[in-house]
């Protein structure tokens, strides 16, 4: 969000409660993207605020854990979008950017299976979708982020240091591990994801629409 700000664009955002740090208070709507009702409240405004992922294999997620997968992974980018797109096409001018998952090419089945199926369902959407819009002028471009270091990542740092009785380098080694590797050596930083989206949003990619970005320190073998 600093990043488009920085760049002249007015970012309007979405939770379900405001951040107590939030900066920009009056652009912000609270709103649960993962409920059919609210994205219509809130298309006019801002992207959702995602959620942990429930864990587990195929036989552990229950109807409602998948349904919940697929709100709030999949169909609140389709809600949003069905709120927004309208305009864009109007004014025959447009780009929209989907934070899909590397998970989609390698699902992590005891931990994140209806996450990681609900990412593949969303990059096939956005892939869908740009070649029905692009004839209007929207671009519609997808970045699949690996391991993040986010504050809830930090936290994950934490926990596992404290219960292993090891040193926070090496609680961070272990998840890089258990992804089978980073070949950078080092996860990436939420600031790298805004610098994409700051790209993938600005005139100097208006040739570009209906790829996907990856970005993940080349953890995928391929892409």
């Amino acid at each position: 969000m600093v990043r488009l700000r920085e760049a002249g664009a007015t970012v309007m955002t979405t939770a379900r409660t405001m951040p107590h740090d939030a900066a920009h208070r009056d652009l912000f709507i609270a709103a649960d993207l993962s409920t059919p009702a609210e994205p219509r409240r809130s298309s006019t405004r801002s992207v959702p605020d995602w959620a942990p992922s429930t864990s587990g294999g195929f036989a552990a997620l229950s109807d409602g854990q998948w349904q919940a997968e697929l709100n709030l992974n999949l169909l609140a980018a389709v809600r949003l979008d069905r709120g927004l797109l309208p305009e864009m096409i109007a004014a025959r001018s447009g780009a929209v950017v989907h934070i899909s998952s590397i998970q989609r090419h390698m699902p992590l089945f005891e931990a994140t299976l209806g996450y990681a199926a609900a990412k593949a369902a969303l990059t096939t959407y956005s892939k869908g979708l740009a070649n029905e819009v692009g004839p209007a002028g929207i671009r519609v471009n997808t970045i699949a982020p690996g391991f993040v270091q986010t504050d809830g990542a930090n936290g994950l740092i934490d926990r596992i240091s404290g219960s292993a009785g090891v040193s926070r380098d090496a609680a961070l080694q272990q998840i890089m591990d258990s992804l089978g590797g980073i070949p950078l050596g080092r996860p990436a930083q939420p600031d790298d994801t805004a610098e994409l989206v700051a790209f993938l949003v600005s005139d100097r990619t208006r040739s570009i629409t209906g790829a996907e970005y990856v970005l993940d320190g080349g953890t995928l073998p391929t892409t």
